[in-house]
């Protein structure tokens, strides 16, 4: 058995934005043009310290609006909303991770499914990989509020209705079972999991990201008492017992039980520390290949790992 981390020789070079070649983002936002397709988003819209037009994205509002602009003028998605308070994703990160899995997928590979673990309220995973590739993809969440978002987005997008499917998951203590039916089989699977251990954690994160934000406005203070998570996220999609790690081993340990009827499974890992426990556990339960995928985005690294049972 083998574990190999992808080396940087064998990425893709990046361009401007460090995001993957094929990203539609990595020459940053044409907020002119975005504002011609969403005029909502105008009012937001202003120069930053560098004269370049922007948003405040420690402004939630904008920041959804902003992501409603991106998807309705570059992946034909009309009428993206997602409830207050709910995760907000970065389009430009989560467009990369799609790109990224198709590079490991190979291009003779057509006809692809793809389950999303954790959907979420925004659904965003299927709807790039449905709009940028034609792939069929299976959304499971365990809150029954965002599959109901998400089928609404669905609704409202008619070529997605033949391409796009949820699920609930209606048991907390599993992942796969319940969601993976008897003989289905997927080609990969995709989680952005709860990266924290509690909603005090999730908090201190956004303290954080209000001051950075903060700073590259040229600003000399944040105002961090009760911070608005800009990226949203609530419950279920930012924090769980015990936190990132434990939530990944729980899937690697699942994901044994259906090698058969998933190629790869995949996931984003936030903390750093946490990839050595888990290639290690990937290994202990029979994964054949192990991989680590970093994609750079911007000054920032984001990580994915990836195992197969599949020889």
């Amino acid at each position: 058995m083998n574990t190999r981390q992808r080396s940087k020789k064998s990425q893709p070079k990046p361009v401007s934005k460090g995001l993957h070649p094929r990203n539609l983002h990595n020459q940053g936002y044409d907020f002119s043009a975005l504002v011609s397709s969403c005029p909502a988003l105008a009012p937001h819209v202003k120069p930053n310290p560098y004269g370049n037009l922007s948003i405040n994205f420690s402004n939630p509002l904008a920041v959804k609006i902003l992501n409603a602009a991106l998807l309705n003028r570059h992946y034909n998605i009309a009428n993206w909303d997602i409830p207050d308070g709910a995760l907000c994703p970065p389009i430009p990160g989560r467009a990369d991770y799609i790109h990224y899995i198709a590079d490991l997928l190979g291009p003779e590979h057509s006809d692809i499914r793809l389950l999303d673990i954790g959907t979420g309220a925004n659904g965003i995973y299927p709807l790039l990989a449905c709009q940028i590739y034609g792939w069929q993809c299976v959304g499971s969440d365990i809150n029954t509020e965002s599959i109901a978002n998400v089928q609404a987005i669905i609704a409202s997008n008619p070529d997605l209705k033949d391409r796009f499917t949820l699920r609930t998951q209606n048991d907390k203590n599993h992942i796969f079972e319940g969601i993976s039916q008897p003989g289905e089989c997927f080609d990969v699977s995709v989680c952005n999991p709860p990266f924290h251990a509690s909603q005090e954690e999730a908090l201190k994160s956004t303290q954080r990201k209000v001051s950075n934000l903060a700073r590259k406005r040229g600003e000399e203070k944040a105002n961090t008492k009760a911070p608005n998570l800009n990226f949203g996220g609530q419950g279920d999609e930012l924090w769980c017992k015990g936190g990132e790690l434990l939530f990944l081993k729980k899937m690697v340990r699942e994901s044994q039980a259906y090698a058969s009827q998933c190629r790869w499974f995949t996931s984003l890992v936030s903390k750093a520390d946490n990839v050595r426990p888990l290639k290690k556990l990937m290994l202990k339960v029979g994964a054949v290949e192990v991989l680590e995928i970093e994609m750079k985005q911007g000054n920032k690294v984001a990580r994915v790992l990836a195992w197969t049972f599949a020889q």
